[in-house]
């Protein structure tokens, strides 16, 4: 069963901190790399973290000093933790395989909201 569910969201302000969590089934998260996407209104969705099986990390330019993102392999749950946050980060964030899942299947996502 193919399943992603998102939480750790919420309203926060300009330089707050917010840690992302995506509880994924073992048929995505088993072996794969794992990704944090968003999507902002108007805009389409984008990259924004990537980890390997092996933990080799990458990041989207926007968000490189500021994002961490980390997996534990006994959960299958992959983490986003974001400092420093931006209104500019403000968006609706979801996790998938990278690249994203061949089903199409995407999770609920969780909403982020940086504002003062």
């Amino acid at each position: 069963q193919v399943q992603l569910v998102e939480s750790g969201g919420g309203l926060v302000q300009p330089g707050g901190s917010l840690r992302l969590s995506c509880a994924a089934s073992r048929t995505i998260f088993s072996a794969n790399t794992m990704g944090w996407y968003r999507q902002a209104p108007g805009k389409q969705r984008e990259l924004v973290a990537a980890i390997s099986s092996g933990r080799r990390t990458n990041y989207a330019d926007s968000v490189k000093g500021r994002f961490t993102i980390s997996r534990d392999n006994a959960k299958n749950t992959v983490y986003l933790q974001m400092n420093s946050l931006k209104p500019d980060d403000t968006a609706v964030y979801y996790c998938n395989n990278y690249p994203p899942n061949i089903s199409g299947y995407w999770g609920q996502g969780t909403q982020v909201t940086v504002s003062s």
